[in-house]
C-alpha cells in the first residue's frame, strides 16, 4: 500500500506530476537498461545546468525555507504589539496566509497534514487583524472548527502568549518562567544550558516577557474561539501527584505563588541579566541565532525593558526581521523561519562534484571561497560544555557564529574536499579546524547532537511551558552519520572515536532495518543518511545491518519506482514509516543508501533512477510540495526548496559515475563481523 499525504487519514496512490511540468518519454522506462542511464545522464546535465543558473554572485546558494503560517501570523502580531503594523505588510501576509487555508477552514503544519489547532488559531487571529470579517464564510468554518476542538484552551502555550499579550488569555492560565532561571549554575537542573540552543534562546527572552506580563488593547474579541464563552479559562485537572507531569504542574503552581512575594530588586536584576545575555548573542546582521522566532521574542523582551524602537539593538533586529521575508510574484509575503545558505551551498557543491562538474569549475570554487569565509573562528554557547575545545565549524545560516552547528561543518568538509582550489594551504587548515571541532563534541555516547554536547537531560521537556517541540539536542543518527562519513573521508575511519560513533549507530538501528531521521522526514533520511556512512567507514555490503537497510527499502519503494515518507511516521512508524507519497528528495535518500550498498544494478535502484529521470521538468528541475524537512519531529516541519535539486543530483550522478568513497584507502575487515 502507498500512503500519502493529501489528506489526514487514509492511503491513496501518489501524487502524479502534471504533464507540462516533466520532461516525457515515448515509453516508460526499462529498470537497469541503457535506457535508463542514458536517462540519467541527460537529468545529470539539466539538473547541472539549473543548479549553476540558481548560484548567487557572491558563491552561495539558498532555496527558500518554507515552514507554516504561524511564522507570518507571530510576525504580524509582533508589529501590532510594537505599534509597527502597516497595510502593505498586513495585506500581502493576510494573502499568503489565504492562500494555505484548506478547504475544512483549517490550516496544517505541513503540506497535505492534517489541519493543526494552534497553526489555526494562530492564522484566524492574523486574519483578524488583517480586517476579514468572523463571518466571512472561510473565517466561520475556522472558527467552527477551533471550537469543535476546544477552542484556545486547547492550543498549545506558545499561542496562548501571543494572545496574553492583547488580553485575549489570561497570563495567570499559563505556567511560570521565572528569570531568575538565567541564574542557574551548569550543572543545575533546568539551568538555561540543558534546553536545546534553539530552545535556550527563546526562553531567556520569554522569561522577562513572562515576568512583565504585558497586555495591549485587544483591536477586537475573540469570544468565538471559545469552546465556551462563559468559561473561556477552564481549570485543566492535575495529573497525578507521582507522575513526572503532575510533580511539574505542582512546581509550576509553587512558581507562581514565588511570583508574588519575590523580591523585585532580585527579580529586575534577573531581567538585566538576561538582557545582557540576549544583547551578547545578538549577531552582526542583528538576528538572534539565525532564526526568527528567537528574534522576535528578544526583540519583545528588550522593548518591555525600555529599549525604543530608535535603539541600534532594536533597529537592526527589527531589520533582521524583514530579512526573512520573502516576496512572490503575486504580491504574497511568506516569512521563513531561518535561512539556509551554508546547508544549501555545501550540499549544492556535493552534488555539482559528484554529478562530474571538474573540482576546479570556477563556480565550484567559488563556493570554496565563500564557505571558507564563512568559518566562525570563535567560542560560543557550545563552549560551555567545552572550554578547552579551539573554535572552527560551520552555521547553517548567513550570520550566526554563537551557534555553529556540527552537521554543517561534516557537511561543509565534505564538500571543501571535492573542490580544487587555489589556495590549498587555506583549505587544509580550515578542515583541521573543522575536524578537530566536530570530534571535540563528540558526546559521551559516541555519537553526536546537532549544537551541543550532552545536551540529554530529561527534565526540559517536561516543563508545562515546553509544549511547542523538541526542547533539546540529543545525538541523532543523521548527524552522527554524516560525522563518520567526513572523519573517513579524512582517513580517521579507524580513529577510535569514528569506531564509537559507527558502533552506536550499529546499536541504534530499527528492528526494521531503518533509522530514524531527526532532521529529516523520516526513516528514509535516516537510512540514507547512515547507510553511507557506515560502507565510507569500512562495513562491507554484505554486513547484516546493511542487508537489513537494503531490505526494508526495497520493501518500502512505491509502485512508481520512488520513495517518500509521510511525517505522520513521527506518530505512528508502524503504518507510515517509509511510507507516503514519493517525492524527488526521499527517493534520493534511498538511493543514495542502495548504491552505496553495492546495489547499483538492482531492480530498485533502476526503477528509482528511472522515476527521477521521468519526473523532471524541462528546465532540470523537479516539483515537491511535501515537507521533507524537520525542525522538531511532527511539531515543526520543513519544506527545503533545494532539497528537491541537491539530492536527485547527487543521486544520479553516483549512478553514473561511481560512489565518492570507493576508492577510499581504508581496510573495510574492520567492522565485518560486528552485528
Amino acid at each position: 500500500m502507498t500512503a500519502t499525504t493529501d489528506g489526514s487519514t487514509g492511503a491513496l496512490p501518489p501524487r502524479a506530476a502534471s504533464a507540462s511540468d516533466i520532461r516525457t518519454e515515448s515509453t516508460p522506462l526499462a529498470a537497469g537498461t541503457a535506457d535508463t542511464r542514458d536517462a540519467a545522464a541527460r537529468a545529470i546535465q539539466r539538473a547541472t545546468d539549473f543548479l549553476l543558473s540558481t548560484q548567487d554572485a557572491e558563491g552561495w546558494w539558498k532555496g527558500d525555507l518554507e515552514t507554516n503560517v504561524t511564522m507570518d501570523a507571530e510576525d504580524l502580531l509582533l508589529r501590532q504589539f510594537l505599534g509597527i503594523r502597516d497595510e502593505r505588510t498586513t495585506r500581502a501576509a493576510a494573502l499568503f496566509i489565504r492562500g494555505e487555508q484548506r478547504e475544512d477552514g483549517t490550516w496544517a503544519s505541513f503540506f497535505g497534514g492534517p489541519g493543526e489547532l494552534s497553526t489555526t488559531i494562530e492564522a484566524y487571529v492574523a486574519l483578524r487583524l488583517a480586517g476579514d470579517a468572523p463571518q466571512d464564510p472561510h473565517m466561520a468554518r475556522a472558527a467552527a472548527w477551533i471550537r469543535g476542538r476546544g477552542g484556545i484552551a486547547s492550543a498549545r502555550v506558545f499561542t496562548r502568549i501571543w494572545l496574553a499579550l492583547f488580553g485575549w488569555w489570561k497570563w495567570d492560565d499559563l505556567p511560570e518562567l521565572p528569570p531568575e532561571l538565567i541564574w542557574f549554575p551548569k550543572w543545575a537542573p533546568l539551568n538555561i544550558y540543558d534546553f536545546g540552543c534553539w530552545a535556550r534562546q527563546t526562553i531567556v527572552p520569554l522569561t522577562v516577557v513572562s515576568a512583565k506580563r504585558p497586555v495591549r488593547p485587544a483591536p477586537f474579541a475573540l469570544d468565538e474561539l471559545h469552546a465556551d464563552p462563559r468559561d473561556p479559562n477552564p481549570v485543566r485537572p492535575l495529573a497525578p501527584v507521582a507522575s513526572w507531569d503532575g510533580a511539574f504542574q505542582r512546581l509550576d503552581r509553587a512558581l507562581h505563588a514565588y511570583r508574588k512575594v519575590a523580591p523585585r530588586r532580585l527579580r529586575r536584576a534577573a531581567m538585566n541579566t538576561a538582557a545582557r545575555w540576549i544583547i551578547e548573542r545578538q549577531e552582526n546582521d542583528g538576528c538572534w541565532g539565525g532564526i526568527q522566532p528567537p528574534a522576535v521574542y528578544s526583540v519583545i523582551a528588550l522593548h518591555l525593558l525600555g529599549y525604543d524602537l530608535e535603539h541600534p539593538v532594536m533597529r537592526e533586529g527589527l531589520a533582521s526581521l524583514d530579512r526573512f521575508a520573502v516576496w512572490r510574484e503575486d504580491g504574497a509575503r511568506m516569512i521563513e523561519a531561518c535561512q539556509s545558505p551554508v546547508w544549501d551551498t555545501c550540499l549544492a557543491t556535493i552534488a555539482l562534484a559528484d554529478a562530474g562538474v571538474p573540482a576546479d569549475h570556477p563556480q565550484l570554487v567559488r563556493a570554496a571561497d565563500w564557505m571558507l569565509g564563512e568559518e566562525i573562528v570563535r567560542p560560543g554557547d557550545w563552549a560551555v560544555k567545552r572550554p578547552q575545545l579551539p573554535p572552527g565549524g560551520w552555521a547553517f545560516e548567513f550570520h550566526n557564529d554563537n551557534y555553529p552547528d556540527i552537521d554543517d561543518t561534516a557537511e561543509v568538509v565534505l564538500a571543501l574536499r571535492r573542490v580544487k582550489h587555489h589556495d590549498p594551504e587555506r583549505v587544509e587548515k580550515a578542515i583541521a579546524r573543522g575536524v578537530r571541532w566536530n570530534l571535540g563534541m563528540q558526546s559521551k555516547n559516541g555519537a553526536w547532537g546537532a549544537f551541543d554536547v550532552d545536551n540529554t537531560s530529561p527534565f526540559p521537556n517536561r516543563l508545562p511551558f515546553c509544549d511547542f517541540g523538541e526542547v533539546i539536542d540529543p545525538p541523532s543518527a543523521d548527524v552522527t552519520a554524516h560525522v563518520v562519513e567526513m572523519l573517513a573521508f579524512e582517513g580517521l575511519a579507524h580513529d577510535p572515536r569514528t569506531r564509537r560513533g559507527v558502533e552506536w549507530l550499529l546499536a541504534e538501528q530499527e528492528p526494521n532495518g531503518s533509522w530514524f531521521g531527526r532532521w529529516g522526514v523520516n526513516y528514509v533520511y535516516g537510512t540514507g543518511s547512515v547507510v553511507p556512512a557506515l560502507v565510507a567507514a569500512g562495513l562491507p555490503g554484505s554486513h547484516p545491518a546493511i542487508r537489513r537497510a537494503v531490505a526494508w527499502l526495497e520493501t518500502v519503494q512505491n509502485d512508481d519506482g520512488g520513495w517518500g515518507e509521510d511525517l505522520r511516521s513521527y506518530h505512528d512508524a508502524a503504518e507510515w514509516s517509509g511510507r507516503g507519497a514519493s517525492t524527488a528528495s526521499q527517493t534520493a535518500w534511498a538511493l543514495l543508501a542502495l548504491l552505496a550498498a553495492g546495489e547499483r544494478h538492482s531492480t530498485a535502484v533502476g526503477r528509482g533512477i528511472a522515476w527521477l529521470a521521468e519526473t523532471q521538468r524541462a528546465d532540470g528541475s523537479w516539483d515537491e510540495p511535501y515537507f521533507t524537512g524537520t525542525g522538531f519531529p511532527w511539531d515543526f516541519s520543513i519544506n527545503y526548496h533545494l532539497y528537491r535539486q541537491v539530492f536527485p543530483l547527487t543521486a544520479l550522478g553516483r549512478y553514473v559515475n561511481g560512489e565518492p568513497f570507493a576508492a577510499l584507502p581504508s581496510s573495510r575487515s574492520s567492522f565485518g563481523r560486528a552485528s
